[in-house]
């Protein structure tokens, strides 16, 4: 098959791979639409230690497709379903599993490689990330359940309410996945990010209320304050840019009572700095979220089916496979939002 390997930061190759034998519970899936990722982005500049293990490695996590071969001991899946994997899936006996704390399970293989004709995904995916399709729900928004079930788990566990201000920081897919789910909670949202890009699909993708444009109003404390009741602050602050000064800046945005939840990842090893006497006077919750669970993977696809999240809005282009070098410099240069990648 043809296929994107990863074999160093900026050192990605289309070419001509051999299929890997399915092994005991596994499946072959003909790739129908892939999307680009921000992980995908940070792993080509400058790897990834935990996605890629050997190199060459296969590329890219966010993909539906065709079941094109299946393991004789596969039960619940028949060669040409239409199914959406999930990355990963839980071991279901390990110390956190045994606590249904599923996204920290200490087996949790991620699976890449959806830059690529076909992908084998492993036993575990099949049996418990495994999802069919209906026949009239395209690949290119099915695709969208990975990314999308991150974010309803970290909206779900930030507990937002009808009627609260939420503030999002950074509004690449995810932040406008976390903008939009925070609006069909009934919150007031109030978005901010410096790309136009972004910036229009807060309004016709997110519905946000309010748009800040950073680049216009360089100091998101004071301007966040100012859209809150009172003036008082945000009841939920969420940072998803994935910087350690955007942590401490998005602390500083939250009322004294609310929530501040960093929802994006920092480089390892960074460290961060907040005045304790505003959080423990101040009464703020901290909070993080990390990935997803086979649970929010199917409300995931429950929103994107009906309708709720028009997904299909953040693809920037189609692209042949090819072309996802080409996609990943684009997105270094700020001129997408994902990039829907057809095989």
């Amino acid at each position: 098959m043809k296929a994107v390997l990863f074999y160093g930061p900026q050192d990605i190759r289309y070419e001509e791979t051999k299929i890997r034998p399915l092994e005991k519970g596994e499946i072959l899936v003909k790739i129908g639409a892939a999307l680009t990722c921000g992980t995908d982005v940070k792993t080509y500049r400058r790897g990834h230690p935990v996605l890629i293990k050997n190199i060459p490695s296969g590329f890219g996590h966010e993909f539906a497709g065709t079941v094109e071969k299946i393991s004789d001991d596969v039960n619940n899946i028949n060669v040409g379903d239409r199914v959406v994997c999930a990355n990963s899936a839980p071991c279901g006996h390990c110390f956190y599993c045994k606590r249904e704390e599923y996204n920290l399970c200490e087996n949790l293989d991620l699976l890449n490689g959806a830059y690529a004709e076909y992908i084998v995904i492993p036993a575990r995916i099949v049996e418990k990330n495994t999802i069919k399709l209906p026949d009239n729900l395209p690949f290119e928004k099915a695709a969208f359940a990975e990314p999308l079930a991150n974010v309803v788990h970290g909206v779900e566990r930030t507990d937002i309410k009808p009627g609260d201000t939420v503030g999002v920081i950074g509004i690449g897919p995810i932040g406008l996945m976390f903008a939009r789910l925070a609006k069909l909670k009934g919150a007031r949202v109030i978005a901010a990010g410096r790309n136009p890009i972004k910036l229009k699909l807060a309004d016709e993708f997110s519905h946000a209320d309010e748009i800040i444009d950073l680049k216009k109003y360089p100091n998101p404390e004071k301007i966040f304050r100012d859209f809150t009741e009172e003036k008082k602050g945000l009841d939920v602050a969420v940072e998803c840019v994935g910087l350690p000064e955007m942590w401490e800046r998005v602390f500083s945005c939250v009322r004294p009572g609310g929530t501040v939840h960093f929802f994006g990842g920092c480089k390892s090893g960074s460290t961060v700095t907040f005045d304790t006497t505003k959080m423990h006077y101040g009464d703020i919750k901290l909070m993080s979220v990390f990935h997803h669970t086979p649970k929010y993977f199917r409300q995931a696809l429950e929103l994107i089916k009906s309708g709720d999240v028009e997904v299909e809005k953040l693809i920037t282009e189609e692209l042949p496979l090819e072309k996802v070098k080409w996609a990943m410099e684009q997105h270094i240069a700020g001129n997408a939002i994902k990039f829907l990648i057809k095989p």
